[in-house]
């Protein structure tokens, strides 16, 4: 018996789906991310950075050349890689799931 992935931490779920159909700065993921979330999950610069590096050791997302750029310091752009793919695809499945009792529960009204 497969055992199912380990549930990502929502800011960590957050992070990759940003990169999901784009490559993004770091700036860029945290507008990203605001503006998907209604303005309810915040990533600061810190926290962001940090987890980002966290994401590249575990190989789920990688820096990729930006937009080509004259000026020295220039932002990292990343990019999800396979593994992050899958593993943005696995929390989006775990979620839905979750939801899906939800409905059978009836937690949500008829649409």
């Amino acid at each position: 018996m497969t055992r199912p992935p380990s549930p990502l931490p929502p800011h960590l779920f957050q992070i990759l789906l940003a990169l999901a159909d784009r490559d993004l700065h770091g700036l860029g993921i945290m507008h990203d991310v605001l503006e998907r979330s209604g303005g309810a999950i915040r990533l600061w610069p810190a926290m962001l950075y940090r987890n980002l590096q966290r994401l590249e050791r575990e190989g789920l997302i990688a820096e990729t050349a930006g937009p080509a750029t004259p000026e020295a310091g220039s932002p990292r752009y990343f990019r999800l890689t396979a593994a992050g793919r899958r593993a943005c695809a696995a929390e989006a499945e775990r979620l839905a799931g979750l939801v899906e009792v939800a409905r059978e529960r009836r937690l949500f009204r008829k649409a």
